[in-house]
Formats: C-alpha cells, structure tokens, sequence
C-alpha cells in the first residue's frame, strides 16, 4: 500500500516505522518538511503533506487534534477519493473523533476509526494478541485490517463508519483504565474467541 502518514509523532511515527519496515510505501507529512530530501521515523520520507498526499491511497492522520480541521480544509480536493484513518482524539469533545471534518473533503473519502484507543506504547511494544477495535467504510475494511495487522495487532471491526461511537468507548475505557492504575500506559485489550 501506499500510505502518507500525516504527523511524525509518538503515533505517527511508531505507526508508519512499522509499516515502512513491513514493506509498505510509506511517506510522512508534515508541515515542517521544507521539500528537500529528508526522512522520517524508520527511514521513510518526510514531505510536505500535500506531497505526501498526492501519491497516497491511505492517509493517516496522526496530527494533534485541534491541527485536524484545517489540514483536511487545506488538502480536502486531494483526500476526496481515498482512505483516510482518523488516528486523532479531540479530548473533551461530544464525539472524539474527526469524522464530520474528514468527510466534508467530499463522497469519495472512505473514513476509517482506528488507533485511536491506546497509548503509542502499545503500538510500539504490543502484548501478544492486542486487539485493535475499528470503524470503517466497508470499502475500506480490507485495507484497515491490513494495516492493524502489518503493525503486529489483531483487528476487530466493529460495523461502518456509523460504529464509530463503539470505537471511541473503546479509548474512553482505556483512558480510564490507565487513570485506575496510576497513569501505567502499557495496558491493552485482547477480545477472546
């Protein structure tokens, strides 16, 4: 696959390395890309996200979430017609998610909800059998579970993108989880059978 990650992060970062390393296309965006020849987390390009966008069929958008509204606004003609996976968290927000922005770029867009309910840590590091509960378009299922997997985690499609709520309880039961046990951010979920 050819995946533009959008932010070079915890989250980004450790994502498009693990893909990048399993033999995807990836190239990172960021706003601090001047043009010239840079790489990236794990060795892939770093561009600027129009760039990275371009030649992408998955986008991830892995930049902090109050940074979301305007990089969708700014390159929604370019994400129209392709896969876009909300990584991103507005904390406090009614719905967490960036769904209505991301699908304002236009029909084309398949949304997809997913590696929005853990702590980087546990992409980095995953226990064995972690699970990645997920949202998605159904045209953008396959690709989604192939991206959860090439990142060493089990997915778990839990309906459309009108399943989206489910996928944020999920990172809300996380969120309190880690809180019950003293901020330990290594924590996972493993759904059984």
């Amino acid at each position: 696959m050819k995946i533009a990650v959008i932010g070079t992060g915890n989250i980004g970062g450790t994502l498009g390395a693990k893909w990048h390393a399993a033999g995807h296309e990836v190239t990172y965006g960021s706003r601090q890309a001047d043009g010239d020849e840079q790489t990236g987390p794990g060795g892939a390009p770093l561009r600027p996200v129009g760039a990275a966008i371009a030649d992408a069929g998955v986008v991830v958008l892995a930049v902090p979430a109050a940074a979301v509204a305007s990089v969708v606004a700014e390159h929604a003609t370019a994400l129209d017609g392709k896969i876009v996976v909300d990584a991103t968290n507005r904390m406090g927000a009614k719905h967490p998610d960036s769904q209505d922005a991301i699908r304002a770029c236009g029909p084309g867009v398949q949304y997809v909800r997913a590696f929005n309910s853990y702590g980087w840590e546990n992409f980095a590091d995953p226990w064995p059998g972690t699970t990645v509960f997920f949202a998605a378009d159904p045209a953008a299922r396959a690709a989604a579970e192939e991206l959860i997997s090439a990142a060493g985690l089990e997915p778990a499609y839990v309906g459309g993108e009108d399943a989206t709520d489910a996928v944020n309880g999920v990172g809300t039961l996380w969120m309190s989880l880690v809180q019950q046990r003293g901020g330990q951010r290594r924590l996972a979920l493993r759904l059984l059978g």
